[in-house]
This record gives C-alpha cells, sequence and structure tokens, in this order.
C-alpha cells in the first residue's frame, strides 16, 4: 500500500496553486493523492476573474466517498469558500483518525478574496480545535488573532494565541516580512524557527499550498512535525529557486524538483 494524502481545496486552472499543487507535491514525495473540490477558480498568473463555489453538500459527499473507500494517511485543507463547507469539514474532521493539516487561505495571490468575513470566524470557532497544523501566513495570522506582526515576538505572540483555539501547533509564516524569511512553529510550551533564503523572484505562485501540501506528504510518510516541516521548507526553498518563470505575472513553483534529501536545506533551531 502507498501512502495516501488527501487534500481538500479549490481548483487552480493554470496549475499552480491549490489542489493541482497539492497533487503534483504529494507526487513528488511518493505520496498517492486524493482531491476533493471545495471552490472553482478563473485564473492564471496574473488574475482571479471569477470564484464559483461547490454545493457543500456535493464537498460533504466527496469526503465521504474517499474516507470510506482509500481513508489517507493525513490530510490537508486550503480554500475552503464559505461557512457551510467549513462547518461540514470541521463536523467530518472531529472523527478523523489522521492529523489535519490546515493551511488557511483567506486571499489569492492577486488579492481576490477565497472565503467571505463569516467563513473567517467559522475557521476560528469549528475548524482550527480539529487542526494538527494551522500554517497560516503573516496576513493570515494576523485576521484569525487581531495582532499586528512585525517581527519574530509578533509571530510567535500570534502563534501562541491561535494555540488557544484549540490546534495542536501553529507554524507561522514568514515570507511576509523583510530579510531572510523565518517561519516560527509555537507548540504547547515550546516554540522552534526555521530559517531560510530570499529568493528575488516574482515566480511563488502557490507556494503556501505547496509548502503545507509537503508537509501533509511527510507526515503521511511518518516523519514527526518538526522533520516534516524542516523537509518541506526545504522542497519549497529549492521549488521557488528553480521556478520556470512560466506566464505573464507571478509564475509557479517548480513541481519537478527532487523532494529526496531536503533535510539539509532548512535548518530548525529552538528558540
Amino acid at each position: 500500500m502507498p501512502a495516501i494524502a488527501l487534500t481538500i481545496a479549490g481548483s487552480d486552472p493554470s496549475g499552480g496553486a491549490g489542489i493541482q499543487a497539492d497533487l503534483k507535491t504529494f507526487h513528488q514525495f511518493g505520496v498517492y493523492g486524493e482531491a476533493v473540490i471545495t471552490l472553482l477558480t478563473v485564473q492564471n498568473t496574473q488574475e482571479v476573474s471569477r470564484v464559483e463555489i461547490i454545493k457543500p453538500e456535493l464537498v460533504r459527499q466527496q469526503i465521504e466517498a474517499v474516507l470510506s473507500d482509500i481513508p489517507p494517511g493525513a490530510a490537508k485543507t486550503g480554500a475552503l469558500g464559505d461557512s457551510t463547507i467549513i462547518e461540514i469539514i470541521a463536523r467530518l474532521a472531529s472523527a478523523f483518525r489522521f492529523p489535519l493539516v490546515v493551511d488557511p487561505v483567506m486571499v489569492s495571490k492577486h488579492g481576490t478574496p477565497l472565503v467571505s468575513e463569516d467563513a473567517q470566524e467559522m475557521i476560528k470557532c469549528k475548524l482550527l480545535p480539529h487542526a494538527y497544523l494551522l500554517t497560516p501566513n503573516i496576513p493570515e495570522a494576523e485576521a484569525l488573532t487581531g495582532i499586528r506582526i512585525r517581527s519574530e515576538d509578533g509571530m510567535q505572540a500570534a502563534g501562541e494565541r491561535l494555540l488557544e483555539l484549540g490546534c495542536k501547533a501553529v507554524l507561522v509564516k514568514g515570507g511576509h516580512t523583510k530579510g531572510e524569511p523565518l517561519d516560527v512553529l509555537c507548540t504547547p510550551g515550546d516554540v522552534v524557527t526555521f530559517t531560510g533564503r530570499r529568493i528575488d523572484t516574482r515566480h511563488t505562485h502557490g507556494s503556501g499550498c505547496t509548502y503545507s501540501a509537503a508537509i501533509t506528504a511527510l507526515l503521511t510518510l511518518g516523519f514527526d512535525l518538526n522533520e516534516s516541516i524542516q523537509r518541506a521548507k526545504g522542497f519549497i526553498q529549492l521549488a521557488i529557486e528553480k521556478a520556470p518563470g512560466l506566464g505573464k505575472g507571478q509564475g509557479p513553483l517548480n513541481h519537478f524538483v527532487a523532494a529526496s534529501d531536503l533535510g539539509s536545506q532548512a535548518d530548525p533551531r529552538s528558540a
């Protein structure tokens, strides 16, 4: 039996983000990927011009069909659309026997909202208590906590606030800060930081999706949380460095980079 991972997310027809990025990432780690679609977008590297949310009942049926036949070893969520879908996923997640990685995708790389305001509240109140790991970037962490983040201390404060909402671990991603990117992992009683290298490129479309998908794949393969993040950060670093330069706007990453021997690409240290 191969390792199996599930993504519950939106579709990007240009292939750089959403379920397309997730499935490509799972494949690179040798993981069999399953996908439940929550919303459809009309987008490319330049813009998102339309978002259509799937009927909540259809989302529920997709998840139940997967779980009843080919249950995953880990799952992740991405863009979820509206509060009803989030409530359904949260209710089902209460019975998950595998880790759930929640990537709280709220706005596209182009600035288009992908969840409503009431859906943001539903994420906080209903979904986060079932998250094994939450992976917000800085704008998402600010939206979920109300904390203005301008430093590593702010990232830690936001992570600790989010732990209070019930998730078991929070990885606040620092790509939006100046200088070298620093990610802060908060777990009850511990904080670990992961450093990276800043790359001067506009081609980062789908980086959050790819990062959380890589973590999910590695959890499915049996790695612990810290090593999963370390290796996933190495993968995303290489994928950005070797981006193929596709499109006229913010292009996709290189999902063909090797996913093996990534332990040295990111350096975790205790804060």
